[in-house]
Parts: structure tokens; C-alpha cells; sequence
């Protein structure tokens, strides 16, 4: 009896006992499945899955023009300079890239085949033996120069050039400009640097209209060929017939042959994992002065872009009116109007003009062979040695330019003055 009593003393506790280690059992089971089947599917990770009816971004499928998430960006931007000239333009260029110079930016020079090679070999003996551009390294002679003819596609290809090769030299600028050497800066870029310290990185700074007006009929339909593309001496563009009739695949847009663009707009008509900048490439070698055609129709034609562009292109140029083949020649009777229009650089200048002069003295504080003036300058004379690159000295000119650029993005950010 006694021993009957024990037996049910124990009964109770082995039931909990036993029901504990089937649970115990059961779970571990589950969670081994579960992980069995995870590594079973990771095995065959090549099939496709199926996605979630409000997924609607995936992963192989490519962004046009840029990834979800940019890398931060320094405080400070950085420009990429193309400055070309041609035959007899040495000390225009050497003047106007020292006029430019700053060791945060970088440089791509350039004269045209048409230039004799005594002038083009005395251009890289001049930036060879600078002492700041060597020890800076931020200057780079196109050697191997390219035939430019004014007006052709020519133009086109040497300005993508300079781009190609700056997006291969470095990845840290955030601006690509391209100068002539009839062209010279108002501001200094100090005043430059610390005005677009504050801009979307991504802003394209590129005249533009839809309104072809007189150009529908005078360049959009005749057919031109430009002998720069095959021949090795310098001759003007000539027409061929029949003319042709305006495009339909896309909206032909006009404008100047000077702009600031972005990296990102540089990479994506040099890279062209789209088509269309390729497409229009080929369209702009029959096309009378192509270059104030061909960044403006690809910007405006991809709506990503379409929304980044800033309708200026940060120069002072007089104009008749109606406009002519060429601007007025500035002299220093249109000082006023220059500095009044708040503009980053003027054209076009003849070589040594009075009124380089009086912008050197008065607006850039740069002394005859020297830099312009900056935070970066040291050593005596000023700015024969470099200091820090990262101080920035800002003056009036940085003023001017700030309330010009404010007007623009305002504009562009209502969308009244944007690839209409």
C-alpha cells in the first residue's frame, strides 16, 4: 500500500516532466526547418522571387542618372575648368588661367591644331616650370591637340574630351566650366568657391529656350559637314543638300556655348549609359554651331535633369539686337555694365585690354604674372607659395554674385524659366 502511494506521489511530476521535454523538442524542431530551408533557398538564390505586389523598386534595375544615396559632400565645391583657344591665343589663355587659378580647382588647357607647335610646346613648358602647378598638380595640357573648327561638332568633341579627361583625373569636383581665352573672370574664386558653398551640387547652369525663332530655318534644317572631323588642316563648315525636317524623337532647345554643368550631368553624356546623349551626339555633327545646342537638347530631353537647370550661363556678353553671329568686342567702356550685372565672367576680350587691366586692379587684386588673390595665398609676393587651400576670403564680388545666383535658383525652383 505504502508503495502504491509513492507511485502516485511521482506520477504528477513525470507528466510535466515528459509534456516540458515534447515542447522542447517540437520548438527545436521548427526552428531547425526553418533555418534548413533558409539555407536551401539561399542555395538557389538565381531563382527569381516573387515580390510583394507594393514593392516597386528592384535592385538590377538602373537609376538614369543617379544612385538612391550620394556620398556627403565637402563644405567647400570644386570646379573643372576647360579653357581652349586657338592660333595666337598663348598669353590670352596664360593670362586668363592665371586669372582663374585656385589649388582647390583643376584645369584642362588647350590650343586647337590649329595653333603652330612653338606655341602649343611653349604652353606646356610654361605650366611644366610653374612652381605652384607643379607642386599643386592640378593643371593638365592637352598635348595631343584636337582640330576645332568654330561653329562644328568639333567644338563638341574637344569640350567632351576635356570632360573625359577630368572625370578620370579626379573624383573630387563638383563643377565643370568651359572658358575660352577670350574669356575673364569678374569675380575672384574665392567669391566663386564660397557663392556656390551653399548650392545643390546638382544645379546645371546652362542658358537654354525652345523658342528657335530665325535658328529654326538657318541651322535646325540645313545640313552641314565640319572637315575638323577628317581633315588634319583647319577649313570652315560647308552646307549640303537636301535640308531636313525638325526632329519629332525629341524637343530641339538652343542657347549659349558657355555653362557650368554638374559631375553628374558630365558623367552621364560622357559615360552615356543612356542612349540619348549618344543619339544627339550624332544628330549635333550636322548641325550649324552645334555647341549651343547639344548640352541644352540632352539636359532638357531627360526629365531628371530637365529639373536640375539653372536658364544662365554665368556670363556678361553684349549682344546686338537681334543678336549676330558674333558679340561685341568689351572694352573698358562696359565696365560698369559688367561689374552691375553681377555676372562671374565676361567675353569677349582682345589680348591685354585696358579693361583686363582695371579688373585685375580694381575687382581680382591680381598684380601683372601673378595669381589672383585668395585665402590660399602665401609666400612673398603674395601667392608665389601655397598656404591653406581651405581658407577662403570673400569680398564684394562674392556679394554681387550671391544675389544674381539667388535670383536664378529662385527661378528655376518656380519652374517659369526652366527648359520652356
Amino acid at each position: 500500500m505504502g508503495f502504491l502511494n509513492m507511485k502516485k506521489k511521482w506520477i504528477f511530476p513525470i507528466i510535466m516532466t515528459s509534456a516540458f521535454c515534447i515542447l522542447f523538442l517540437a520548438t527545436s524542431l521548427y526552428i531547425g526547418l526553418v533555418s534548413s530551408i533558409h539555407s536551401i533557398n539561399s542555395l538557389f538564390f538565381f531563382l527569381p522571387s516573387h515580390s510583394q505586389p507594393n514593392q516597386t523598386s528592384l535592385p538590377f534595375v538602373e537609376r538614369k542618372i543617379s544612385p538612391a544615396l550620394a556620398p556627403s559632400k565637402p563644405a567647400i565645391p570644386r570646379f573643372a575648368y576647360l579653357i581652349a583657344g586657338s592660333k595666337g591665343d598663348l598669353d590670352k589663355l596664360w593670362r586668363t588661367l592665371l586669372a582663374l587659378y585656385h589649388p582647390l580647382n583643376h584645369y584642362v588647357v588647350h590650343l586647337d591644331l590649329k595653333s603652330p607647335l612653338e606655341e602649343r610646346s611653349e604652353l606646356a613648358s610654361r605650366v611644366e616650370k610653374q612652381p605652384v602647378f607643379s607642386e599643386v598638380g592640378n593643371v593638365f595640357v592637352i598635348t595631343k591637340a584636337n582640330m576645332v573648327t568654330y561653329r562644328g561638332p568639333t567644338m563638341v568633341a574637344n569640350t567632351l574630351h576635356a570632360c573625359a579627361i577630368l572625370l578620370k583625373r579626379s573624383k573630387d569636383w563638383d563643377w565643370f566650366i568651359n572658358l575660352s581665352a577670350s574669356d575673364y573672370p569678374l569675380v575672384t574664386q574665392d567669391d566663386l568657391l564660397y557663392t556656390f558653398s551653399n548650392l545643390d551640387r546638382g544645379l546645371n547652369f546652362i542658358e537654354h529656350t525652345s523658342r528657335l525663332g530665325w535658328k529654326r530655318d538657318k541651322r535646325a534644317m540645313p545640313l552641314i559637314i565640319d572637315p575638323g572631323l577628317y581633315m588634319s588642316t583647319k577649313s570652315d563648315v560647308f552646307w549640303v543638300n537636301p535640308k531636313r525636317t525638325l526632329p519629332t524623337a525629341f524637343k530641339l532647345f538652343t542657347g549659349s556655348a558657355w555653362m557650368v554643368l554638374s559631375r553628374e550631368f558630365v558623367e552621364y553624356v560622357v559615360w552615356g549609359w543612356d542612349n540619348l546623349p549618344r543619339t544627339l551626339l550624332m544628330y549635333y555633327s550636322n548641325f550649324i554651331s552645334s555647341p549651343e545646342g547639344y548640352f541644352q537638347t540632352v539636359a532638357c530631353n531627360v526629365p531628371e535633369l530637365a529639373k536640375t537647370v539653372v536658364n544662365s550661363d554665368m556670363h556678361y556678353i553684349s549682344w546686338d539686337n537681334p543678336p549676330r553671329q558674333h558679340p561685341h568686342v568689351l572694352n573698358i567702356n562696359y565696365t560698369e555694365k559688367m561689374i552691375a550685372s553681377g555676372a562671374a565672367f565676361a567675353r569677349k576680350f582682345k589680348q591685354d585690354d585696358p579693361a583686363l587691366d582695371l579688373i585685375d586692379k580694381k575687382f581680382l587684386h591680381r598684380r601683372n604674372g601673378l595669381f589672383t588673390l585668395g585665402g590660399w595665398c602665401s609666400g612673398k609676393p603674395k601667392c608665389t607659395e601655397v598656404g591653406n587651400i581651405y581658407k577662403l576670403k570673400p569680398g564684394p564680388g562674392s556679394q554681387r554674385l550671391q544675389r544674381l545666383v539667388a535670383e536664378l535658383t529662385l527661378k528655376a525652383q518656380s519652374g517659369r524659366d526652366q527648359c520652356k
